[in-house]
């Protein structure tokens, strides 16, 4: 599964973002589609997810300013970005899980300025 992901950039406190992550193949064929995030000197941690089922799930400090979405007709997934932080700096990846496998695309950057 290869997977393309857009949409960062450079916003003010309080902006928002729309990242878009499109997949090689069906989204019907992928178990989670997820977003993960990486601070400079930090670990990478799970920001969003979503099941085929549409089941969804969010990192405590971006509840009910993100949102994540899929389009199964585009096999592309979405995170919606509201209400942005300068702590939400970030290269912001997306990532695929079938089966056993992990696969991820390349990093979008995100920068947040106070």
């Amino acid at each position: 599964v290869q997977l393309q992901a857009s949409g960062g950039g450079l916003v003010q406190a309080g902006g928002s973002l729309r990242l878009s992550c499109t997949a090689s193949t069906s989204l019907i064929s992928i178990d989670v589609m997820s977003w993960y995030r990486q601070a400079p000197g930090k670990e990478r941690d799970l920001v969003a997810a979503i099941s085929r089922a549409s089941t969804t799930n969010y990192l405590d400090s971006v509840k009910g300013r993100f949102t994540i979405s899929r389009d199964n007709a585009k096999n592309t997934v979405y995170l919606q970005m509201d209400s942005l932080k300068p702590e939400d700096t970030a290269v912001y990846y997306c990532s695929a899980f079938r089966w056993t496998n992990t696969f991820w695309g390349q990093g979008t950057q995100v920068t947040v300025s106070s």
